[in-house]
């Protein structure tokens, strides 16, 4: 195996040790040697694993002592916290700050989208909120799931802004794992077809402010949703 390859397997390792708060914020990470040991690989492997996970602001090195898990609000990589949001121990508080970036970018893109939509884009919108409530009642989570990301990538590129889409991306797998925890409760559901609705209707309308603030009633609501159906039952 290449040592570039080897170099990865060992960053991602200490990085799933972090993310799992097996490794804790501030807590040492063993000695190169002792990881040299664990995965069998050389000191210089070592060091170029911890150099990638340096170069992103997980862990800092403290001369003559070792190196340290930094906070993640000290992170600088987008993969890592991605990371973290899906997988890590302080998921209630990654999830609610997912919705407050989809805040600040889709209550935009809903407004430009008012002024910017097609026929075409409406019919879209109709279409997959006819499937969210199909899913709904039929009971099927992945329909659900599926449609109501795609209603929110129609407003995405109803904006005409190439740039919305390519920020948003990144967030995309993440997205949809949260959005299948959330949409497992049938309430959520419920409130997220009526929010739907104000949203599609909002965009029809062609105004620009009733749709940004529809689009900011929908992520309040789903705020809410995560805190009472979801983030009081993680024991």
């Amino acid at each position: 195996m290449a040592r570039k390859s080897l170099v990865s397997v060992v960053a991602d390792a200490l990085l799933d040790q972090i993310v799992s708060g097996e490794i804790a914020v501030d807590a040492a990470l063993p000695t190169e040697a002792e990881i040299g040991q664990t995965y069998d690989v050389s000191r210089m492997t070592v060091r170029e694993a911890l150099k990638t996970l340096q170069a992103q602001n997980v862990v800092r090195v403290v001369a003559g002592r070792g190196t340290y898990v930094t906070p993640i609000s000290h992170w600088t990589d987008l993969a890592p916290v991605l990371r973290m949001a899906s997988h890590g121990v302080a998921q209630g508080e990654a999830s609610l700050q997912l919705v407050e970036v989809r805040r600040m970018i889709e209550t935009g893109a809903a407004a430009l989208a008012a002024t910017r939509r097609s026929d075409a884009d409406l019919a879209l919108l109709e279409m997959h909120l006819n499937e969210m409530r199909r899913g709904n009642v039929d009971g099927d989570l992945d329909l659900f799931v599926a449609a109501d990301i795609a209603f929110h990538d129609v407003i995405l590129r109803a904006t005409g802004n190439v740039f919305v889409g390519v920020l948003f991306d990144p967030l995309a797998r993440v997205m949809r794992e949260k959005r299948q925890q959330t949409s497992a409760v049938p309430e959520i559901q419920l409130h997220a077809i009526v929010e739907h609705e104000s949203i599609l209707a909002a965009i029809r309308s062609g105004d620009a402010e009733q749709s940004r603030l529809a689009m900011d009633s929908h992520m309040t609501q789903t705020a809410d949703d995560l805190r009472h159906f979801v983030l009081n039952h993680v024991r």
